[in-house]
């Protein structure tokens, strides 16, 4: 039975890339936000569901931080990382000159801030839910342009004015499956938790922190997330090098329990980079 797996879309977004990446055979459905993604995983419309989490240049995608901690029971299940090059899109026959305001996702933007500084100044920017979604209004409109992939523009038939935008070349964003159920363990994989404290005594991030250094674990990534209740209350969000059933991690989340008033494992799933 071929597995089916929605992205955010429409097609010709980044998400779709990396979802073909991911599963080039499987069914792929387009839904038109993260939110409304992760939804058809919990109503089992799809069986997984591909969502943006990290951009090399912009860093973390606040929405789906934010859907884990608070929103959603679903579990990370594995992580895509897919080069993203951003290309000037307009309909046929729109010169660069007559663009009077650009569509795109916000984190297109910041991504390429400073090429629409230096070539658009002044220039409207107008946020789209993705890049995909900002190319297909190119037919509806006049002297608009885009910013998007090259999929996108083959897609909704539209011109490529300039490419490779980006204000960097290494630019990457970090996807993650998002499953009822995590992964196995592989040997070289990633758990990623979140958790926050009653109070704010000196020292107990650092003393969670500890916790991983004493069992010998690595801390890929920290940081952190408002607990959306009061002013400097806040979640923090770790990944740590191995699966939650290593037994090392387990202890290390285990001692970590001990010390939070919540404790929420995210997944457990390959480490792709």
């Amino acid at each position: 039975m071929t597995s089916k797996i929605g992205y955010l879309g429409p097609a010709g977004s980044y998400a779709e890339q990396a979802t073909i990446l991911y599963n080039p055979d499987a069914e792929k459905v387009p839904y038109p936000s993260i939110p409304t993604v992760a939804k058809a995983v919990e109503k089992l419309e799809v069986s997984e569901g591909l969502v943006p989490i990290e951009n090399s240049i912009e860093g973390s995608v606040t929405y789906t931080l934010d859907l884990l901690i608070h929103d959603s029971k679903l579990l990370i299940s594995d992580e895509v990382i897919l080069p993203v090059h951003h290309n000037l899109l307009t309909s046929p026959g729109t010169q660069k000159s007559d663009v009077q305001l650009v569509y795109s996702h916000p984190q297109a933007f910041a991504q390429c801030r400073k090429y629409l500084e230096s070539q658009l100044p002044g220039i409207e920017l107008i946020a789209s839910l993705s890049t995909s979604a900002a190319v297909k209004r190119l037919s509806e409109e006049k002297n608009v342009a885009a910013i998007g992939n090259l999929r996108a523009a083959e897609i909704y038939n539209a011109e490529v004015i300039d490419s490779h935008i980006e204000d960097n070349s290494n630019n990457v964003t970090r996807f993650v499956l998002l499953s009822e159920n995590d992964s196995e363990a592989t040997g070289k994989d990633k758990t990623s938790i979140c958790f926050t404290f009653n109070d704010d005594s000196p020292g107990l991030l650092y003393k969670v922190m500890g916790f991983a250094a004493k069992e010998g674990i690595n801390l890929a990534k920290v940081e952190s997330r408002p607990n959306k209740l009061e002013l400097g209350r806040y979640f923090f969000l770790l990944d740590l090098e191995g699966h939650r059933t290593d037994q090392h991690v387990a202890a290390t989340l285990s001692a970590i329990n001990s010390e939070v008033s919540e404790l929420k494992i995210l997944g457990s799933y390959p480490q792709r980079i």
